[in-house]
């Protein structure tokens, strides 16, 4: 597992057998994948990458944080609440070979990292059950519903979240994104009838999540405030330290938001001097387009910018961004 986490790829040696075995038997896309619908879900990403990223951040992780009983296993592990930056920046790498040009293709980045993270998710597993002091309540670690939720949470949570920005991501092009993450979910090991097949049925089966395992809990809170403080760190200045919160309420809504302790102020009158200060910089007319599509795409470009550059910790490799994705998407790629 240490080379696995030190290497983007997999190591050519230091493996044991079983190991490649498992490599060799799970790197194939299954018979349904359609490449161009996997094609179509990058060119999602590709357009709208930054904000992908911002909506991970302040829609999808927060998603996940509200499950009373799949956050136990993210506290337990410790790794988010006592090193969130960490554990974040590696979530977004993931998202982030999956979803470039050719991540999903034969021994793609994307097909590799899902293949490390199913490995993870059974080490994890293990050490969860030969410890004493796991609440049988709590249920299966890392189990089915917990990963059905977390799929969701890269695939319709996503979408959901650009189009509340108001990004115009059209019907084909999210069923395409959410195919794309259904690729992924069966290199996980995901049931398949638990990987909705549309927007629908997926928008269905997050409410239905949602209503099953929401709950206030500390760790969750806790969660949510390393996650915000996070973010904050890594955007320089403080005109941006009020737009993680205003944008996870916005997003995640009022009810849900509480449930994690978010800071409450209205989200409105969080991004207008933001968006004034920016406007006078740039001279553009501050009713000229969407304020939350506006701000979300400044802060997601600022956010970037900021962890493009944070170490993963250890050995590991730091976070990348394939270079014609950087100049897509204007950050930071000349360095």
């Amino acid at each position: 597992m240490q080379r696995l986490v030190e290497n983007d790829g997999i190591p050519p040696d230091g493996l044991p057998d079983v190991i490649h075995a498992y490599l060799d038997q799970s790197d194939q896309l299954p018979e349904w994948a359609d490449a161009a619908l996997i094609k179509t879900g990058e060119d999602v990403f590709w357009k709208y990458g930054p904000q992908v990223i911002a909506t991970l951040f302040c829609y999808s992780l927060p998603f996940c944080y509200a499950a009373r009983k799949g956050v136990q296993v993210l506290w337990l592990t410790s790794r988010l609440y006592s090193n969130p930056t960490r554990r974040i920046i590696e979530t977004a790498q993931m998202v982030v070979d999956v979803m470039r040009p050719g991540g999903l293709a034969a021994g793609g980045a994307g097909v590799r990292t899902a293949q490390k993270v199913r490995l993870m998710h059974a080490g994890v597993r293990r050490q969860i059950h030969a410890y004493q002091g796991w609440n049988p309540d709590f249920g299966e670690p890392i189990n089915q519903e917990d990963m059905a939720g977390t799929l969701l949470s890269f695939s319709w949570v996503v979408v959901d979240g650009l189009r509340r920005l108001g990004i115009p991501v059209e019907d084909g092009e999210a069923e395409a994104y959410l195919h794309s993450w259904r690729v992924v979910g069966h290199i996980l090991g995901i049931r398949p009838e638990l990987m909705p097949t549309n927007m629908a049925g997926a928008a269905t089966l997050a409410h239905t999540i949602q209503q099953r395992q929401y709950a206030a809990c500390p760790e969750g809170q806790g969660m949510t405030a390393a996650l915000i403080g996070m973010m904050q760190q890594y955007i320089p200045g403080n005109i941006f330290d009020s737009i993680p919160a205003a944008l996870i309420r916005y997003l995640l809504g009022d009810a849900n938001a509480d449930l994690l302790a978010v800071e409450h102020k209205p989200p409105a009158d969080v991004l207008i001097e933001p968006l004034r200060l920016i406007d006078a910089v740039v001279g553009k007319d501050l009713n000229a387009s969407a304020p939350f599509a506006r701000i979300s795409e400044v802060f997601s470009r600022k956010l970037i910018d900021g962890i493009v550059w944070a170490g993963r910790g250890g050995k590991r490799i730091p976070f990348t961004i394939p270079t014609e994705l950087r100049q897509a998407w204007g950050v930071n790629w000349t360095a």
